[in-house]
């Protein structure tokens, strides 16, 4: 049986691969580091790392042990953090992840009511990448998370959606659809659509990267990317288009780029999305406030703070 210490030594040298490295992490020498080691490995009867004096590497047994060890270690992780946060109540740190900066303005907004609700509770807002857009959430890096819906993730509970917006089409300056002062979803079929270097569901891609026109025309594929700095770039450069929220022009208007709104387009909705095993009174506080500060930021005589940013 392994004990914690153990535990705690083997995975953190299985990640760094650096006995310095490890010791500093865990608070330790290195001396203690190789001591646990070698002790784990005398049990076990066989070496979990092959040492030279240049690297350290995982042997086949040492990765068999880490790739076994792992998914219970953060279970065991997770319950314990459960286990504090519903000792403290609504307190600690909140992480909400966004996929665009007007979006962070109402989470920071939020935030402040909550923390004046609950003075032990903070919130600390994160952007989202397109190259893992469930990821940080999945692994606790996230607590809550506002982005595009749909979401139908069988671990991840949607919540109320918080934003509607119309969508537009952002094109190059120099393209014929830049012209036009609107445009249907048809048009698509006339420029290569500008996708995302990761694994969306096929069912969230369909709904704003979608391969056909409802009229059934092929939609060309452009170039993939990871980060929203590079859809501007590309679709600057020409490369393709970009579907998005309307009003991001506010925020992106450059040269070579050109905002044309959609007439035919379904909206694009920003919704909530937690672990649905991680629902604890810290997130419902949270997003119980995000819901009534954007109600009232929406209810007439109250002006509405921020710009849209694009969604997608």
């Amino acid at each position: 049986m392994l004990e914690r210490q153990e535990t705690e030594v083997f995975l953190t040298l299985a990640e760094e691969l650096h006995f310095g490295r490890t010791a500093d992490r865990l608070r330790c020498s290195p001396g203690r580091v190789s001591q646990v080691v070698k002790c784990l490995e005398r049990r076990i009867g066989a070496q979990l790392f092959l040492r030279t004096s240049r690297r350290v590497t995982l042997s086949a047994i040492g990765a068999q042990l880490r790739d076994d060890l792992l998914p219970a270690h953060r279970q065991i992780q997770l319950a314990y953090r459960r286990a504090v946060v519903a000792a403290r109540g609504i307190a600690g740190p909140l992480r909400v992840g966004y996929s665009t900066p007007w979006v962070a303005d109402a989470v920071l907004r939020a935030g402040a009511v909550l923390s004046a609700r609950h003075p032990k509770c903070t919130v600390e807002a994160q952007e989202t990448q397109f190259a893992d857009p469930y990821g940080p959430l999945r692994s606790g890096e996230l607590d809550v998370q506002i982005s595009e819906f749909p979401v139908r993730e069988a671990d991840l509970t949607a919540g109320p959606v918080l934003f509607t917006e119309p969508r537009a089409l952002m094109v190059p300056a120099q393209h014929p659809l830049a012209r036009q002062d609107t445009v249907c979803q048809e048009d698509l079929a006339r420029a290569p659509l500008i996708t995302f270097a990761a694994e969306f569901p096929s069912y969230w891609l369909e709904c704003h990267l979608p391969t056909h026109t409802p009229g059934g025309q092929p939609i060309a594929r452009g170039r993939a990317v990871r980060y929203w700095a590079e859809v501007l770039s590309h679709v600057a450069a020409g490369h393709g288009v970009a579907p998005v929220a309307a009003r991001a022009e506010a925020y992106h208007a450059r040269p070579g780029i050109a905002f044309v709104p959609f007439r035919d387009a379904p909206t694009i909705d920003y919704g909530l999305l937690w672990p649905t095993d991680r629902a604890t009174p810290a997130v419902q506080a949270l997003v119980t406030v995000l819901c009534e500060t954007v109600t009232a930021e929406r209810s007439p005589g109250s002006a509405r703070i921020g710009q849209a940013h694009p969604g997608v």
